[in-house]
């Protein structure tokens, strides 16, 4: 049996438990809400801590405070990730949204020793976990493609297409000589460089190319539906 169809039995089995429903709808509703006081003060650009700059929380904020609007967008990116969480049909965006975000501040908090948030940012993370866990249904496709053909090889495409981006890379070095880009004191090593840069590039890309899924997307098995 494929993973995916493990993966979609266990998301059937764990969804359809109003026990586990409500404590889903509990989290949505807790880790929204707890992220909007923090993204005000960020939005009105207003200090977030009172902690003076010889404690690590504080100087980091103060910091973080100085970059202006990053820390404005901070602030929105929270507040948006909030209320994305709290519309059933947008929450899929929203915990998606919230993770990475909660994961970086859980990981902030532990390094710079934030005496007991680090713990809260860390359970707050566990819950984010859980949320896109739920989503499973809506997010699969991220992990599990369903399109139906892959794409059509070209002739000796790990040939070709490495051979190409290499001779990329030594015009380039070519061009940078006429224009005197860089000074370089030797600009034929310049172009084996590009040249041999560009040789790798071009075989991740024809490797990626040879194993892209394209086409119309797969009919679900009979069984499944």
């Amino acid at each position: 049996m494929r993973l995916e169809h493990i993966l979609d039995g266990l998301h059937v089995s764990f969804t359809r438990r109003r026990p586990l429903q409500l404590f889903t709808v509990f989290t949505r509703v807790l880790l929204g809400f707890g992220f909007i006081p923090p993204s005000i003060p960020k939005i009105l650009h207003k200090p977030f801590t009172v902690l003076p700059d010889t404690n690590p929380v504080g100087h980091y904020f103060s910091a973080l405070y100085q970059t202006g609007f990053y820390y404005e967008f901070i602030g929105w990116a929270q507040l948006t990730a909030a209320v994305l969480l709290l519309i059933p049909r947008t929450s899929h965006i929203g915990s998606l949204m919230f993770l990475p975000i909660i994961v970086n501040v859980a990981v902030l908090t532990t390094s710079v020793g934030f005496a007991g948030t680090w713990i809260i940012t860390i359970l707050m993370s566990f819950a984010a976990a859980w949320l896109v866990a739920w989503e499973y249904d809506r997010l699969k496709l991220i992990i599990f493609s369903n399109r139906s053909e892959r794409t059509r090889g070209l002739p000796f495409q790990f040939i070709t297409i490495p051979v190409f981006f290499a001779a990329g890379g030594a015009a380039m070095a070519f061009l940078w000589k006429l224009i005197g880009l860089g000074n370089f004191p030797n600009y034929l090593n310049i172009g084996f460089l590009l040249a041999g840069i560009g040789l790798l590039f071009g075989l991740v890309v024809a490797t990626h190319f040879r194993f892209m899924r394209v086409g119309h997307l797969e009919v679900e098995d009979e069984g499944l539906k």
